[in-house]
């Protein structure tokens, strides 16, 4: 008796594949702040308004990090779109009314973009807050 099977939907492997990278690369750009002397604040913060990859403080700034995984840098800080640094805005906002202890400190928005080698590059001050 041969049962039927349902083909794996390619969509959703790839995507699921995707999920798994993102997460390794978000690890690594950790790994790299942390060697950097950042303390990481928050993975993958998650709101309704939006998400950010990485909080990290270094001194007295607090950086909101997008970290994107792509096969250079040009492709990767082009990945960073004008509605997704919006998104991230409006997110770190939220953030920062809910530890208003970090209210005195200086908000930075950057990217880290993860290549097939060497490190993970860090962009600081990827772009101002308007």
């Amino acid at each position: 008796m041969a049962r039927d099977r349902k083909k794996a939907d390619p969509g959703l492997t790839r995507r699921r594949g995707a999920y798994r990278s993102g997460h390794a690369g978000e690890f690594l750009a950790a790994m790299r702040l942390l060697l950097t002397g950042h303390r990481i604040l928050a993975r993958r913060y998650r709101t309704r308004v939006g998400e950010i990859d990485l909080i990290a403080r270094r001194g007295q700034v607090v950086a909101f990090i997008e970290v994107k995984k792509r096969a250079d840098l040009a492709t990767g800080l082009e990945a960073v779109t004008p509605l997704s640094r919006q998104r991230i805005r409006r997110a770190a906002e939220l953030f920062m009314r809910r530890n208003p202890a970090l209210s005195e400190l200086a908000l930075r928005f950057d990217v880290m973009v993860i290549t097939p080698f060497p490190w993970p590059r860090h962009i600081v001050d990827a772009w101002r807050d308007s």
